[in-house]
């Protein structure tokens, strides 16, 4: 069986631009939650559908928008919303990577960027426009968007979308499309209320919610280490000291991570910031020294690392603990992702945090193993 056949499947007719883009791509198969959500999309449902980070979300809505696009028309057909710059632009990334040599065009509109060149770029007449919110909003109030040919929205990490905050945003983007729109809503957590604020925008929509255990990613392991509040640093360095990691370092406040940021550079080890309050070029340039390996670390907040794809990501540590197991699950999906072959999740914590720990993996159903630092090396208490 060709690698191209299971897409075949799914979607008849394949379009020529997306069989090459398939066989170019390293996957051998559609996974769970692309093969729930495709042919619905294609037969034009609203979808809300929940599926754990990492498990090929972005491609689940984008095969079949891309499949449906009729590039001779020069019109916007499809707006996809999304909670930060860096997804706006990850996910304009995919559309470039999957839509090559397809008369397909794109544009993204995100906030703090220049906005007269965000309307050069309309003019063009993108069939696919990417944005946040706040900016997209902008160019319909402009009527810079033309949005009345707009057959799909897509809102990806919806659940940082219908928050209570951007909610008379969002409803009003929605409602200024075609009246026969589709609507689709995709995130990793999707708790019952924001399932019911997003059925309030949508046509009877279907729900698909793929689990762990269904999911196709790697394996990850989740390990955590029990010390002192003021010892966590100290673990920190001992455990990047004596082994090569690319780790995604979460805190709970900005605060907290300018002070972590500070020590490290006095340790000498080199550590990237990403938060909310940083401009477009600093948070661009902190990503660029990361995933180029000019530094070992990222240290980022929640808001600035929501649906981060990070390459070769090895670790994700946590050196605070999330108030929510969401916030847990999305801040742990950013390794292990799908194309790599494991992760590693490490949580730092005191002996209070470590009852919250324990709660989580409960309420998850994950496995954390607790363990000590010795040379370097996380040793398993169990195994000792």
């Amino acid at each position: 069986m060709s690698n191209l056949q299971p897409l075949n499947e799914v979607i008849p007719d394949l379009k020529p631009f997306l069989h090459t883009a398939w066989d170019k791509s390293a996957f051998k198969k559609l996974t769970t939650i692309q093969l729930y959500t495709t042919r619905l999309i294609l037969e034009g449902k609203d979808i809300i559908a929940e599926s754990p980070t990492g498990s090929g979300k972005t491609l689940a809505y984008l095969l079949p928008l891309l499949q449906q696009i009729k590039p001779d028309q020069k019109n916007t057909q499809v707006v996809i919303l999304a909670s930060s710059h860096e997804l706006v632009m990850q996910i304009h990334q995919h559309v470039q990577d999957w839509s090559k040599q397809s008369e397909i065009g794109s544009a993204t509109l995100i906030g703090g960027a220049n906005v007269k060149r965000q309307i050069e770029k309309l003019k063009k007449k993108p069939q696919l426009v990417i944005g946040t919110p706040g900016r997209i909003n902008e160019l319909i109030s402009q009527k810079k968007l033309k949005m009345h040919q707009v057959k799909t929205i897509v809102l990806d990490e919806a659940d940082q979308l219908l928050v209570s905050e951007h909610l008379a945003i969002i409803e009003g983007i929605v409602k200024s499309t075609m009246k026969d729109r589709q609507v689709l809503v995709f995130s990793a957590t999707l708790p019952d209320p924001v399932q019911k604020t997003a059925a309030r925008i949508m046509n009877s929509p279907e729900v698909i919610q793929v689990g762990n255990e269904e999911d196709d990613r790697p394996n990850v392991t989740y390990l955590y280490l029990v010390c002192e509040a003021r010892d966590k640093i100290d673990w920190l360095r001992k455990l990047i000291r004596n082994q090569e990691m690319k780790a995604l370092v979460f805190v709970k406040d900005i605060t907290t991570l300018s002070v972590l940021a500070e020590k490290l550079d006095y340790m000498g080890i080199r550590a990237g910031v990403l938060h909310s309050d940083a401009n477009k070029q600093e948070r661009a340039k902190a990503m660029k020294a990361f995933r180029d390996g000019e530094s070992e670390l990222l240290l980022a907040s929640d808001v600035a690392a929501r649906g981060l794809d990070i390459p070769n990501l090895s670790h994700v540590i946590h050196m605070d603990l999330p108030n929510e197991k969401t916030q847990f699950v999305h801040r742990s999906g950013r390794t292990g992702r799908l194309g790599a072959e494991s992760g590693t999740v490490i949580a730092i914590v005191t002996e209070i945090e470590e009852r919250q720990l324990q709660k989580f993996s409960r309420q998850l159903g994950l496995t954390v193993v607790k363990g000590t630092i010795r040379k370097g090396q996380f040793i398993n208490n169990e195994e000792r």
